[in-house]
This record gives C-alpha cells, sequence and structure tokens, in this order.
C-alpha cells in the first residue's frame, strides 16, 4: 500500500488498518522516534505476542518499517509516511492524523 497512491482505495486501506486501537497507538508511539518491540510494549498494556501481530499488520501495510540494528530490531514509521509540519501529526496523503489532542504516555 504504497502512500503515493492516493487514492480512495489506499485511504480506506489505510483507515482499516489504522482503525485499531494498538495499532494507533503503536502510530502515534513510532511519530516521535523509532523503538523497540520492548519500549512499545512496556508503555501499553497488550501482550508481546499480540503487540508482534499488530507491528506485522503494519509493516504488511507499509505503514511501518523494521531495521536492524545489531541484535535489536527498531521500528518506525516508513518513509512513505509524510510527516507535517506539526509534530504531532503523521500525513498519510489522503489524510492527516493529529496526536496534539491526546493524553497519554508518549
Amino acid at each position: 500500500m504504497p502512500a503515493r497512491e492516493f487514492s480512495s482505495t489506499y485511504c480506506a486501506q489505510a483507515l482499516k488498518i489504522l482503525a485499531d486501537e494498538t495499532r494507533l497507538a503503536v502510530m502515534r508511539q513510532l511519530l516521535y522516534r523509532p523503538k523497540q518491540v520492548n519500549e512499545l510494549n512496556a508503555s501499553m498494556a497488550v501482550s508481546q505476542s499480540l503487540l508482534s501481530h499488530h507491528l506485522k499488520v503494519l509493516r504488511d501495510a507499509r505503514l511501518v518499517i523494521a531495521r536492524r540494528v545489531g541484535k535489536a530490531v527498531l521500528y518506525e514509521l516508513s518513509p512513505a509516511i509524510r510527516r507535517s509540519t506539526s509534530e504531532h501529526v503523521i500525513d498519510l496523503g489522503c489524510c492527516r492524523l493529529d496526536f496534539a489532542n491526546q493524553r497519554g504516555e508518549v
């Protein structure tokens, strides 16, 4: 699902994937910096296996990429996801996710 294809199909697929609370929380966490699974897991109330499942869904949708650094795997937003001028906004091309008004751990 490349972000360059800003069709209604792309937008609908991206929004379906991000409609899940856990996946949306992962995107919010990765907005600020790449993180390892254990860092994501420490700030989220889900099992590591469930978190890994959600990361796979995000990777398959090309919203998140995994990069190996030594023995660790860092997860980060895909380069196809454009960051807005605001540090709290992710631009999917078809729409923008604004996390500025959300409360909670970042």
